[in-house]
């Protein structure tokens, strides 16, 4: 079972990253899918979530409006779309795979840096 991140890069304030996130080992399809992001000397927090029913979403306050998370059942990937980036942003960005106490796994993450 494994989740791999990828797309992170070092990006100028107010331009754009897709961070992509594939499953392997397991079907996504039927797990909720997450991105976090933990800043250096700050907590974990939730990004954006997708649920695999009807694949409604939800977004931290902070990222409303910029970022779009989205899946590809096909593709057994997750992504997430950010757009008019801010130096706050800058972050190690995790994948999460949610479906149980015992189907729940993360990735390793992908590093985000916004600065001119």
């Amino acid at each position: 079972v494994q989740l791999a991140e990828s797309g992170g890069g070092l990006v100028q304030p107010g331009g754009s990253l897709r961070l992509s996130c594939v499953a392997s080992g397991f079907t996504s399809s039927s797990y909720t899918m997450r991105w976090y992001r933990q800043a250096a000397g700050k907590e974990r927090e939730m990004v954006a979530t997708i649920y695999s029913v009807g694949r409604s979403t939800v977004y931290a306050d902070s990222v409303k409006g910029r970022f779009t998370i989205s899946r590809d059942n096909a593709k057994n990937a997750v992504y997430l779309q950010m757009n008019s980036l801010k130096p706050e942003d800058t972050a190690i960005y995790y994948c999460r795979a949610l479906q149980s106490l015992t189907r729940d796994y993360w990735g390793q993450g992908t590093q985000v840096t916004v600065s001119s």
